[in-house]
C-alpha cells in the first residue's frame, strides 16, 4: 500500500520532491529491513524511475544507488547507460560493473565515459587493454596516471605505438621500468626526430650535423637499451629494430665490440634465421671459416666479415679473462689490425672510422672516471 501511494503521489509530484524521494526509496530498498513483499514492490518503484522523465530524479537514483555492491544490475546498467551526468556517478563508482560491461561501455561510449573508466578505483588488464586500443591522449593520461589501473606491458606498447608522439603521453610511459625496451626505444626515436623537426635546433646546429647526431645518439641509446632491456625483451627489441632497417653493420659492430652479447646474438639469429643454439654455439666455438659464415649468413659481406670475425675472437678472449685483454681494448685492437689496408670510403673503412669514435668515447669515458675520483680524494 506504502507503494501504491508512493507511485500516485510521484505521479503529480515536482521534479524535485521526486527526486529526494527516489533517493530515499533507493537507500531505504539498500538498507532497511523489509519483508520480500515490500522489497518486491520497492524494487518496481525504483525500475519505474528509470523512465522518469526529469534528469535531476535520474541523478538522485543514481547517487543512491553508485556505491553498493548489491545494487539491482537491471538498474545500474540503464544508468550507465544514460546522459552523462547520470552515467557518470555509475561508471566511475560502481562495483557491479564487470570487465565486461566496463569493455563493452569503453567501446560504445565516448572519450568521456572512457576517462571514467580509466580513472576507476581499479582498473582491471582487460579493462585497461580495451581502453589503449581505442582511447584518446585524455583517456590514456588518465589511465596512466592512475594508480589503481593495472596497465599490462603490452597495453604499455600499445599505448607507444599509437600516441607516443605525444609528448605527455611519452613522459608518462618513459617513467615506467616495465615499458618494453622496444616500446622505449620508439618513444626515443620519436623524440629525436621531434628535436630535429625543430626549426631552432636544426637552425643552431645545420642540417646535415644534426642528422648525423641524431643518427649516432639514437644508436648509442639503443645500445644502452640492448644493455639494460631483460632477457624477455631483447628478441622483441632486436625484431623491432629489424623492422625499422636499425641492424646495421655499424650498429652491429657496436654492440658486439661494446659487450652486448646477449643481443648481438639475437640480431644475428633474426637477421641469419639459423637457431640460437646454433648460433651461440659457433660464436663461443667456431673457427674463422664458421664463424665468417655464420656472419654472412646474416647479410654482412665478404669485405666486413672478417672485422666482426676479429671481434668475436678478442670478445671470446676478453669474457675468459685472458690477461691484458679487457673488454674496453676490443675497439683498440680492431683498430691496430683493420686500418691499415682498407680502401677509402669502403664500408670496412668506415666500420673502422665508427670503431675509432668509439674507442675515442671510451678514453672520455675514462678520463671522466679518473677526474672524480681524484676530486672524490680530494674532498
Amino acid at each position: 500500500m506504502i507503494i501504491e501511494t508512493f507511485l500516485r503521489w510521484a505521479d503529480k509530484a515536482k521534479s524535485s520532491e521526486r527526486a529526494k524521494a527516489a533517493n530515499a526509496l533507493a537507500r531505504a530498498w539498500l538498507h532497511s529491513e523489509m519483508d520480500e513483499r515490500e522489497r518486491q514492490a520497492a524494487f518496481m518503484a525504483l525500475t519505474w524511475l528509470l523512465d522518469d522523465p526529469s534528469p535531476h530524479v535520474r541523478l538522485a537514483l543514481a547517487e543512491a544507488l553508485a556505491d553498493a555492491a548489491d545494487a539491482p544490475r537491471s538498474l545500474i546498467l540503464p544508468l550507465a547507460e544514460d546522459q552523462p551526468d547520470i552515467a557518470c556517478q555509475i561508471i566511475a563508482r560502481s562495483p557491479v560493473l564487470t570487465e565486461v560491461d566496463l569493455v563493452e561501455l569503453a567501446a560504445r561510449g565516448d572519450a568521456i565515459t572512457r576517462a571514467l573508466i580509466a580513472s576507476r578505483f581499479i582498473v582491471s588488464p582487460p579493462v585497461c587493454a580495451a581502453i589503449a586500443e581505442i582511447g584518446g591522449a585524455a583517456e590514456i593520461e588518465a589511465l596512466l596516471t592512475n594508480p589503481g589501473a593495472i596497465v599490462t606491458r603490452q597495453s604499455l606498447r600499445r599505448i607507444s605505438e599509437r600516441l607516443g608522439h605525444a609528448a605527455e603521453i611519452r613522459d608518462l610511459l618513459l617513467t615506467r621500468e616495465e615499458l618494453p625496451a622496444d616500446a622505449r626505444h620508439g618513444l626515443a626515436v620519436s623524440i629525436s626526430h621531434a628535436l630535429s623537426e625543430s626549426s631552432l635546433v636544426r637552425n643552431a646546429i645545420g642540417g646535415t650535423r644534426l642528422d648525423l647526431i641524431r643518427r649516432e645518439a639514437c644508436e648509442t641509446t639503443t645500445i644502452a637499451l640492448a644493455a639494460q632491456a631483460p632477457v624477455a625483451d631483447i628478441a622483441p627489441l632486436v625484431e623491432h629494430l629489424r623492422r625499422d632497417g636499425r641492424l646495421t653493420p655499424n650498429f652491429l659492430l657496436q654492440a658486439l665490440c661494446t659487450g652486448r652479447i646477449d643481443f648481438f646474438a639475437a640480431a644475428i639469429v633474426s637477421l641469419s634465421s639459423l637457431s640460437d643454439k646454433r648460433v651461440r654455439a659457433i660464436m663461443a666455438d667456431g673457427r674463422f671459416h664458421a664463424l665468417r659464415a655464420l656472419y654472412e649468413s646474416a647479410g654482412l659481406g665478404r669485405d666486413i666479415s672478417e672485422i666482426f670475425v676479429e671481434a668475436t675472437v678478442q670478445w671470446r678472449m676478453a669474457s675468459r679473462g685472458k690477461a691484458g685483454m679487457p673488454f674496453s681494448g676490443i675497439a683498440e685492437r680492431l683498430i691496430t689490425k683493420f686500418r691499415i689496408g682498407t680502401k677509402a670510403d669502403s664500408v670496412a673503412d668506415q666500420l673502422i672510422d665508427m670503431i675509432e669514435k668509439l674507442q675515442f668515447a671510451e678514453q672520455r669515458q675514462s678520463a671522466r672516471a679518473y677526474a672524480s675520483f681524484l676530486a672524490l680524494e680530494a674532498a
